[in-house]
């Protein structure tokens, strides 16, 4: 399964060490590094919500370009 990783750090408290790994079937495992606890995205605030908006509408962007010129 073709997966892409993103680490983050929070510039803020409480500092959590983040993985986003976003897989090609859309589906998402966001990884808390300090305690190997998988979060929600709901869990996420501030600068971690904004990166995780950010690369989820990055990645949809791809995909639909990937999709229009595979049935184009």
């Amino acid at each position: 399964m073709n997966c892409e990783h993103f680490r983050f750090v929070e510039k803020h408290r409480p500092y959590r060490d983040l993985t986003f790994k976003f897989f090609a079937d859309g589906k998402l495992i966001i990884l808390d590094n300090n305690t190997d606890r998988v979060i929600t995205p709901r869990d996420l605030k501030g600068d971690s919500m904004d990166f995780y908006v950010r690369q989820r509408i990055a990645f949809i962007k791809k995909d639909l370009v990937a999709k229009t010129i595979k049935y184009a």
